[in-house]
């Protein structure tokens, strides 16, 4: 059981919730937020958007019973963390462009904190439907914020500038930008958001077809290489 050290409003709909531990938390990794007994039954799974010496941090949306309570968490409050889980971005290097949509922009924060404190030119793109979230948090950690405001996110970028690009966000939004990288050399790493049970590829709710069969998005993913999800994909 770990301890809420903060439970902050950045929007109407989002919210920044820090808790106390030590965790191993990695690029593109989630886990399982609990704060309630019996219902609802199952718990949250929510993406890290930091981890640090003091603890480990949240950001999410409040869409449902889950989230609701969760953002009626105060600093003191007990919250069970469960994880890290899943395969979260590899470590690449060179020229990467982060590309996030939405509440997928949550775990591009700690991944885009790894790969430039590796030494790595990290540039961010990031789409919102109207305000901006944590945008100073965001331009800290990467050479090059760009922000589009109710628009595609995905006109912003040329991928052929880049080695990899690593992405989060809308299904939609990613398939249009896999479209945009296959006639380039770059290489694209996508994070699915599928509906997860259990959150260690027990249940099977999360399952997703690959080019190499159905696998499991909370434990063979959430990230995958593009191309084993959306191949067949026009």
């Amino acid at each position: 059981m770990a301890t809420v050290l903060s439970n902050i409003a950045v929007s109407d709909e989002f919210y920044l919730l820090k808790a106390s531990g030590k965790f191993d938390g990695k690029m593109g990794q989630f886990c399982m937020l609990r704060a309630w007994e019996d219902y609802p039954v199952l718990s949250r799974p929510i993406s890290i958007f930091d981890c640090d010496d003091e603890g480990i941090s949240f950001l999410y949306k409040v869409v449902g019973q889950g989230t609701e309570i969760l953002a009626q968490l105060k600093a003191g409050d007990d919250i069970d963390v469960q994880g890290p889980y899943g395969t979260g971005f590899p470590d690449v290097t060179g020229k990467i462009a982060l590309v996030g949509g939405g509440i997928g922009v949550a775990p591009l924060h700690l991944t885009a904190k790894v790969l430039k404190a590796a030494g790595n030119q990290v540039d961010m793109y990031l789409g919102f439907q109207s305000e901006p979230l944590l945008k100073e948090q965001y331009e800290a950690v990467c050479d090059k914020l760009i922000i589009n405001i109710g628009g595609y996110v995905t006109d912003d970028i040329n991928p052929a500038e880049y080695d990899y690009i690593l992405t989060c966000g809308p299904e939609i939004m990613m398939k249009v930008l896999y479209n945009k990288v296959k006639d380039t050399d770059a290489q694209l790493y996508v994070s699915m958001e599928n509906r997860m049970g259990c959150g260690v590829g027990a249940c099977l709710v999360c399952s997703c077809k690959t080019s190499g069969g159905n696998k499991k998005v909370c434990k063979d993913g959430p990230v995958f290489k593009a191309e084993e999800v959306f191949a067949d994909e026009q």
